[in-house]
């Protein structure tokens, strides 16, 4: 703003200057008068190409201030989407009310060893699970997450939380740009997890990742999806806007 302001005052006082009236080109010649107005003309469209020149400019920042803008809103829009999932999980963890973690020299083994160790063969379905949603919610382990949700689903396929540990491994794939895969568990839980509480959800980011990709058909597919079957859910809100800017 400042910087507009500066260039239309440097520039306004050349063009009202370019634009004096004829009535003072003085009183020479016709030859003589006629080159003055021929200056005067060239001085004014100097001016105004220099003005169109700024517009031009302004133009530009402001289109790359827009696209900067709307970056930050998507990123701000995954921070809160994320700190949506993890109160969703607490809650419902808290609902569940799983058997507890194991006593505390288990669990400090258990982190002391890498992420490929971080199951025994003896761990119940809730604590299994519960130490694989431990390392996103409370370690901040995302790396070691991913093969425990994998060990997870691999020694409990039965679970009721199998939808849920294929909708946080879509999650985590999806914060490392690994969209192929992140597509894989998200459609498993749309596909195969027809209840699950997450599935408006990974549509939506199925729909993400296809717009990513820029396959806008695919995108615009998922996002009238989550409109159409969770019309009032948060979801939906943000299918829809996302489909009204593509």
């Amino acid at each position: 703003m400042q910087k507009t302001l500066l260039v239309l005052a440097l520039l306004i006082p050349g063009v009202l200057h370019a634009q004096a009236p004829v009535s003072k080109l003085g009183s020479g010649s016709v030859e003589e008068r006629l080159a003055q107005l021929e200056r005067v003309m060239d001085a004014r469209n100097a001016a105004q190409m220099a003005l169109l020149d700024q517009m031009g400019q302004l133009q530009d920042e402001v289109a790359n201030l827009r696209g900067t803008t709307e970056e930050h809103a998507y990123q701000i829009e995954q921070i809160l989407q994320r700190q949506r999932e993890i109160y969703q999980e607490i809650d419902r963890r808290l609902a569940t009310n799983p058997q507890p973690l194991p006593v505390a020299s288990d669990t400090n083994a258990i982190a002391n060893s890498g992420a490929s160790a971080s199951y025994s063969t003896n761990l119940s379905e809730n604590e299994a699970y519960e130490q694989a949603i431990q390392l996103v919610l409370r370690d901040k382990r995302y790396d070691a997450a991913v093969p425990a949700f994998n060990a997870f689903i691999e020694s409990f396929p039965q679970s009721s939380y199998v939808p849920n540990a294929h909708y946080w491994l879509g999650q985590l794939l999806f914060a490392e740009s690994n969209y192929d895969q992140a597509k894989v568990h998200f459609a498993t839980v749309m596909n195969d997890f027809k209840d699950s509480n997450k599935r408006g959800d990974c549509i939506l980011k199925l729909g993400i990742i296809a717009q990513q990709q820029d396959d806008t058909g695919t995108a615009r597919q998922y996002y009238n999806q989550v409109m159409q079957e969770y019309p009032s859910s948060t979801e939906a809100g943000l299918a829809k806007k996302r489909l009204d800017n593509l």
